[in-house]
């Protein structure tokens, strides 16, 4: 059965570091990687250019949620960030990378899809969105730089009956 874009939107996710599941992320931006495109030329087609494949790179990852009582992005992101002076002690950076793993769930909740993010550490952290007296809904979000990206094959949506 192909997915229809109904299917798409019935997709709901989950975000666990540290063996357990973060709290109300409501957004997430794309995972991407991109390839540099290398162009040479042949030594004897000194007219035509060739292209291969370059470094590849993975590009930093945005997740977002209103603001709750849950302190994980920040205590994350204060891993690399200390507000105390530096006689007071300094910024341990043992821990600051995390292995993140992403789940995709269909409106029946069930797991139909499961990526892994590598060593990711938090180059920024934004404890609240653009404040107005007049209401509107207060965001905080952290952005992940990360070594690179896998799909967990592992995870397959459970065959449908056609």
């Amino acid at each position: 059965m192909t997915p229809t874009p109904d299917d798409e939107r019935a997709l709901s996710f989950r975000v666990k570091w540290d063996g357990r599941f973060v709290a109300e992320v409501a957004k997430m931006s794309p995972l991407r990687r991109t390839t540099e495109v290398v162009v040479h030329r042949d030594g004897g087609s000194p007219n035509f250019a060739r292209r291969s494949p370059g470094r590849t790179a993975f590009h930093a990852v945005t997740l977002e949620r209103g603001v709750i009582v849950d302190v994980e992005f920040e205590r994350w992101a204060d891993k690399v960030f200390d507000f105390a002076p530096a006689s007071a002690g300094a910024v341990s950076l043992k821990d600051f990378r995390k292995d993140v793993r992403i789940e995709l769930y269909d409106a029946s909740g069930r797991a139909v899809r499961a990526y892994r993010i590598f060593r990711c550490w938090v180059s920024e952290y934004r404890a609240t969105s653009n404040l107005s007296a007049t209401g509107g809904t207060v965001f905080e979000s952290i952005r992940l730089e990360n070594e690179g990206w896998e799909r967990d094959l592992t995870v397959n949506p459970p065959p449908t009956a056609d």
